[in-house]
């Protein structure tokens, strides 16, 4: 190997990157899609309950799902996904060999792209595919403000969760591409707090009034009329969850902790792992021109951390909301970037030999997994 490529290493390990994203799709097409599968089957047939979006949307085009429609909707999520991201770091950063670094500890992180490739088909990703539509479009009037309410609607139609998994980044995103950026009136400040009511009344209605009406029995016998082959009751098995009220969801969460628990110091890991990226993270929140936007962006930053502390709470698949949580940070620190800042911030160093170690090994990860580390 050159050494060129050992000083700079950054474009080989953008290729390896692809190669382990297109193993990893390989891996997961083999899978049964369990859970992704249910949801293209459930939808609003016996009025309005939870997680029914998706699959009513399915519905308006074909009465039959089939299961490889499970891969043939995430793949396509996922491509658009990345198309975003790439035209979100061309806007905020540009590519270049000094931007490169930066660039492979985001897409080529274990937490993002290839986390999402593992999770192919689950709800996570429409988060933050929508959330990258806000960092790209124009953020100047209430329109903006309005697409981001409606954004947040339908994540929590998809699935109710999402008011804790990309709902406050997407405020985040709201208050300071319009807030911060074209200040604070009457109006615009009643309009966000009519959007936060109707986000958070929708959430406790899906929450609390959104299990399935009917019998499971029935409700099973109906997701068969939708299923192209009815024989594989299989991918029926996760039925039970349109009825599991939050009580026995927080006490199935309890009784796995001692077990998943020890997943933590790997996830540990992981995040120490990307510290070049948080360290210029932190040198980019610390250059900002006003001390009010540093102190709201680290308010910002805690309080997303703690509605990821709240799941992890309830809901017990540990590795996708850790991964998540980070996806979050990336897409803040593209948005932190739009404040004003005195001063240009160094990028990640492209010939550091231990930011090379670093790359490499986050670059071999190749996912963090849904409920356990890999």
């Amino acid at each position: 190997m050159p050494a060129s490529t050992l000083q700079n290493p950054w474009r080989l390990l953008l290729a390896i990157n692809a190669a382990v994203i297109l193993g990893v799709f390989i891996h997961k097409i083999q899978l049964p899609p369990y859970v992704p599968y249910i949801h293209l089957l459930v939808d609003y047939h016996f009025g309005f309950i939870k997680r029914a979006l998706i699959g009513a949307m399915v519905a308006l085009v074909t009465d039959k799902v089939p299961v490889w429609l499970v891969f043939a909707l995430g793949g396509v999520t996922w491509l658009v996904t990345l198309g975003l991201f790439s035209r979100l770091f061309q806007k905020t950063f540009g590519f270049t060999a000094k931007t490169l670094p930066l660039f492979v500890f985001m897409a080529g992180s274990p937490f993002f792209l290839k986390n999402f490739m593992h999770t192919l088909g689950h709800f996570d990703i429409y988060g933050c595919a929508l959330a990258l539509v806000l960092l790209l479009m124009p953020a100047r009037s209430l329109l903006f403000v309005a697409t981001a309410a409606l954004f947040a609607v339908i994540l929590v139609l998809i699935h109710h969760i999402h008011l804790l998994m990309y709902v406050p980044t997407i405020v985040t995103i709201v208050v300071v591409r319009h807030y911060l950026a074209y200040g604070l009136n009457r109006g615009n400040i009643a309009f966000g707090s009519v959007a936060l009511l109707i986000v958070s009344t929708l959430f406790f209605a899906a929450q609390f009034w959104g299990t399935m009406p009917i019998p499971e029995a029935d409700f099973v016998a109906y997701l068969k009329t939708r299923m192209a082959d009815p024989s594989r009751t299989d991918l029926l098995q996760f039925a039970y969850i349109w009825y599991q009220p939050l009580v026995k969801e927080v006490l199935d969460t309890w009784g796995r902790l001692p077990h998943n628990i020890l997943g933590v110091p790997v996830f540990a890991l992981l995040i120490w792992l990307h510290t070049p990226l948080w360290r210029f993270f932190a040198n980019l929140i610390g250059a900002l021109e006003s001390e009010m936007h540093r102190r709201l962006i680290i308010a910002a930053l805690i309080g997303i951390s703690l509605a990821y502390v709240v799941m992890f709470a309830m809901v017990f698949d540990y590795s996708r909301w850790i991964s998540n949580w980070a996806v979050c940070m990336f897409l803040i620190l593209h948005a932190v970037k739009t404040l004003p800042a005195p001063r240009e911030t160094p990028l990640i160093p492209a010939e550091d030999r231990n930011t090379n170690i670093f790359g490499l090994v986050v670059t071999l990860i190749p996912r963090v997994g849904i409920i356990r580390p890999f």
